[in-house]
C-alpha cells in the first residue's frame, strides 16, 4: 500500500501540524470502517472525566484494530464527535498521542449524543495491504 500526502499550499489555508488536508491511499487490499466508538470499559460504561474517555477510546480503536490485524499506523481517516466545542484541544492530544508522528485527514464535529454520558465519539478508517 502507498500513500501520499495531499497538502496544497497555493489558494488554500494551511493544513496545521496535526493533520493533512488529503491523503492518497494507492493499492490497499483491505479497508476497515470501525464505527464510531465511545469511551467505555469493558462492561459499557463511561467515566465522567473527558481525558478518560479520550483514552478508552483510543484503547478501544486499538483493540478493534488488532482484532483486524491493523494497528494505528493503518488509520488513514479519523471523524471526532465531541459533545463540546472545548473540548477541541483535549481531543486533538488524545489523537496526537495515539497517532504517534502519523498524520491524516481529521475532522472534529460539535453534536448531541444518544447517551449524555458520552462525551466523545471517534469513527477512523483504515487500510492495510
Amino acid at each position: 500500500m502507498k500513500e501520499n500526502i495531499v497538502n496544497p499550499v497555493d489558494g488554500i489555508y494551511h493544513a496545521t501540524d496535526d493533520y493533512v488536508h488529503a491523503l492518497e491511499v494507492c493499492g490497499p487490499g483491505r479497508q476497515l470502517f470501525v464505527s464510531g466508538t465511545m469511551g467505555l470499559d469493558a462492561k459499557g460504561t463511561a467515566p465522567a472525566d473527558l481525558k478518560d474517555q479520550l483514552a478508552l477510546i483510543w484503547q478501544n480503536i486499538a483493540h478493534i484494530l488488532s482484532e483486524a490485524r491493523m494497528s494505528t499506523a493503518n488509520i488513514v481517516r479519523v471523524t471526532s464527535y465531541l459533545t463540546k466545542a472545548e473540548f477541541a484541544a483535549d481531543n486533538q492530544s488524545a489523537r496526537l498521542e495515539a497517532l504517534g508522528t502519523r498524520r491524516v485527514p481529521t475532522t472534529a464535529i460539535v453534536v448531541g449524543t444518544l447517551d449524555a454520558s458520552w462525551l466523545v465519539e471517534i469513527e477512523v478508517i483504515a487500510m492495510a495491504d
